[in-house]
């Protein structure tokens, strides 16, 4: 170093020791202080998280079976409609034959038991109801003819009885042929008949869908982001086949720790980074907030939700994302340092440098981040205010001070 600079830096020294001999002297303390000034202040919330698709489809193999075809290749876009994966389906095929056929036996029986039984019965039952509506005819014809006779005295009256007898017995016989016709079944036949029905139409459908799921279809447009099966596989039933979505815009699930969740709401914006891609950010909203809170390893936390526009499909489904939520925003506030606050009474308030002295100023805050704090009353713009003491003395109204840094 030259001496020259030696020189200016020994009297620098020199002044500054001056100054705080004349400083000690009039009985003031060197404080660092700063002016208030008008900026943009933010409030955030910093966390973690991990991209989800908003609207994710998995196909599972239906049954124990083998990947017939593989129509479609990892990172393919499909369209709406389109078949993407076709499983060998002979034994779901065969399983819905026999559950049909079961289902047309019962809908038969259910015909026959509202018919009053099968057409071969109801044949049977009409012949006895003719028959026995002949028999009572013929026997209530008879009555009467015994009964015209018992009244010249060619019959007598047990004659007459024993036809009144004959009469009844075939009135009960055609009743009963005529009961079998109209309802042959009791309502707990026909109840469960009707069950037997319902069950064999349930295993059907259920046989069908099994069937339908075969062939895997994509249920709208996106990208085939996770395809863990090739052609010719074995799979077991519900392993998962493929998974499509529309990747332009995901979901990011975040955790945010109890005492920040007050600050949350719907709508508020949201900076999404990866470490993959260094200082590229991407730009959503919070679409959930928290609704309970949960333990998560040492921290309780509420669970939050955030929509993010993904245009280029760079961000990728499962990959761990830094999630900044923007809580509140202020373009031109009043702010002072963290430092320069204090607080009394559940009151805050700053010493404001007077004329080389401090005067305590009760004030009103808002927002705040990690280093600066929003005044919103109490403090004028451009109002000198103390940081702290040099020698870290605590600082009262009406105390003497040297500014000695800003």
């Amino acid at each position: 170093m030259s001496r020259k600079v030696w020189s200016i830096v020994i009297v620098a020294a020199a002044l500054a020791a001056l100054v705080a001999i004349l400083a000690s002297s009039r009985g003031e303390v060197e404080v660092r202080a700063e002016h208030a000034r008008r900026e943009t202040i933010i409030n955030t919330i910093q966390t973690n998280g991990k991209i989800e698709p908003v609207e994710n489809f998995e196909a599972h193999a239906p049954a124990a079976t083998t990947v017939k075809k593989v129509l479609v290749l990892q990172g393919d876009q499909v369209k709406k409609g389109q078949l993407l994966l076709q499983l060998d389906d002979a034994q779901l095929r065969a399983q819905a034959a026999k559950a049909l056929t079961q289902l047309r036996a019962a809908e038969a029986d259910l015909t026959a038991v509202r018919g009053g039984g099968t057409h071969q019965q109801v044949l049977a039952t009409q012949a006895e109801l003719v028959k026995a509506r002949t028999q009572f005819d013929s026997t209530q014809r008879n009555l009467e003819a015994l009964r015209r006779l018992e009244q010249t005295g060619a019959a007598s009256p047990a004659e007459v009885t024993a036809a009144e007898n004959q009469l009844k017995s075939a009135q009960a016989q055609l009743e009963l042929a005529d009961q079998e016709l109209k309802a042959r079944f009791s309502n707990p036949e026909v109840e469960r008949v009707i069950a037997q029905k319902a069950e064999a139409q349930a295993a059907y459908d259920a046989a069908r869908d099994l069937l339908g799921d075969s062939n895997v279809v994509a249920p709208r447009d996106g990208m085939v982001y996770s395809l863990p099966v090739r052609q010719g596989q074995f799979v077991n039933t519900g392993d998962l086949l493929l998974q499509v979505a529309d990747l332009a815009t995901v979901q990011v699930r975040a955790f945010v720790d109890e005492p920040d969740i007050g600050r949350l709401a719907r709508g508020q914006q949201v900076t999404i980074m990866w470490d993959a891609v260094p200082g590229r950010p991407w730009h959503g909203t919070v679409t959930r907030v928290p609704t309970t809170v949960t333990v998560l390893g040492t921290r309780t936390v509420g669970e939050i939700t955030c929509r993010v526009d993904n245009a280029d499909l760079r961000l990728l489904p499962n990959i761990n994302v830094n999630v900044t939520v923007m809580t509140a925003k202020n373009d031109n506030a009043l702010t002072v340092s963290r430092e320069a606050m204090h607080q009394e009474d559940s009151r805050h308030f700053v010493f404001q440098i007077v004329n080389g002295e401090l005067k305590r100023r009760d004030v009103d805050t808002s927002i705040s981040n990690l280093t600066r704090i929003e005044i919103t009353r109490g403090l004028e713009d451009g109002a000198e205010v103390a940081l702290g003491a040099i020698n870290n003395a605590p600082l009262k109204p009406n105390m003497r001070v040297q500014v000695m840094q800003r």
